[in-house]
C-alpha cells in the first residue's frame, strides 16, 4: 500500500464474522448492475453504474472474517480521459477486532491523488463504505447513496 493510495475505515458494534459477511454481499451496499460471483475465491463480477462506470474485479485473496482483496482486471470509466484508470488497481478489506467493536479498514491501492478519478472516485467509495456498507453491516440493509 502506498501512503497516497485513497484508505478509509468504518468501526462497528459487530462481530468480524458480521461484518466479512456483509462486504461479500456486493449487491447489499454496492449500488449499480453487478453480475457474477462475489463472495468466493477467484470468484469473478461486474459492477455498472449506467454509461458511467464499468469495472470488472477478480477476488484474489479471501481469509474468513479478516481480508478480501479484489483486483480490477478491466474497468471503463466514461467521465474521464484515461478510461482505464481503475485496471490493475486492488481494492482491500482489512477486518480486526478493536475495543470489542469491528473495524474495517478499507483501502483501493492505485487511486491515488496524481490520477483522474481520485476526486469524483474518493468521494463516492467514502459514502459507500462509511454510509452503504456501514448500514448493512449495523442494521442488515445498505442506504442508498447515488
Amino acid at each position: 500500500m502506498d501512503k497516497h493510495d485513497y484508505t478509509v475505515s468504518i468501526l462497528v458494534d459487530k462481530t468480524p464474522k458480521e461484518a466479512f459477511n456483509a462486504i461479500n454481499n456486493v449487491r447489499g451496499w454496492w449500488q449499480g448492475e453487478i453480475e457474477g460471483g462475489t463472495d468466493k475465491l477467484n470468484d469473478e463480477f461486474t459492477y455498472q453504474m449506467g454509461d458511467m462506470h464499468f469495472s470488472k474485479q477478480k477476488i484474489t485473496e479471501l481469509v474468513p472474517n479478516r481480508k478480501i482483496e479484489w483486483l480490477v482486471t478491466d474497468s471503463k470509466l466514461s467521465f474521464i480521459k484515461s478510461k482505464s484508470e481503475w485496471t490493475g488497481t486492488t481494492i482491500t478489506f482489512d477486518v480486526s477486532a478493536l475495543n470489542n467493536k469491528t473495524q474495517v479498514r478499507f483501502t483501493h491501492s492505485g487511486l491515488v491523488p496524481e490520477i483522474e478519478c481520485y476526486g469524483a472516485c474518493s468521494n463516492a467509495w467514502g459514502q459507500l463504505v462509511q454510509q452503504s456498507l456501514f448500514s448493512l453491516i449495523t442494521t442488515g440493509k445498505g442506504k442508498k447513496i447515488f
